[in-house]
């Protein structure tokens, strides 16, 4: 019996996380006014920086059971910011710290400049809810 090979790893998760951040970043930046379809796109955000979260632990995790440890030390530094950056969008979000939420969402654009959005790829039923599943979940 062959090797299995697994096709849909954390990487592959993490570019469509990365993907689907870019392009909401983009769809927010065009939009006039804070309404409720910007807020499930700020809330997805919140919940993709999670997701990259989720792995960057799984790859990190993989990479130390083969002692890959300094691959896997600085894998980790250069993700390190996912985390706070996801935990400071959901506070702003929460709170309806709207300048906050703009501010952070400024920031937070360098960090995806490298993937070019050149078409929109993401249909309206990825981001709907999704304010109201970070407020309760």
């Amino acid at each position: 019996m062959g090797q299995i090979i697994h096709t849909d790893g954390p990487g592959k998760a993490r570019h469509h996380y990365r993907r689907s951040i870019a392009e909401m970043l983009r769809r927010l930046s065009q939009k006039n006014h804070l309404d409720d379809e910007a807020k499930d796109q700020a809330a997805l955000i919140v919940l993709c920086l999670q997701g990259i979260a989720d792995t960057v632990d799984q790859t990190v995790g993989a990479w130390e059971k083969r002692d890959y440890w300094l691959k896997a030390e600085r894998f980790q530094r250069e993700w390190e910011w996912v985390d706070p950056t996801a935990d400071r969008l959901s506070v702003a979000l929460c709170q309806e710290e709207w300048r906050e939420l703009s501010v952070l969402l400024a920031r937070l654009a360098p960090h995806f400049s490298d993937i070019p959005v050149r078409r929109m790829t993401r249909q309206e039923t990825l981001w709907a809810g999704a304010y109201e599943k970070l407020l309760t979940g």
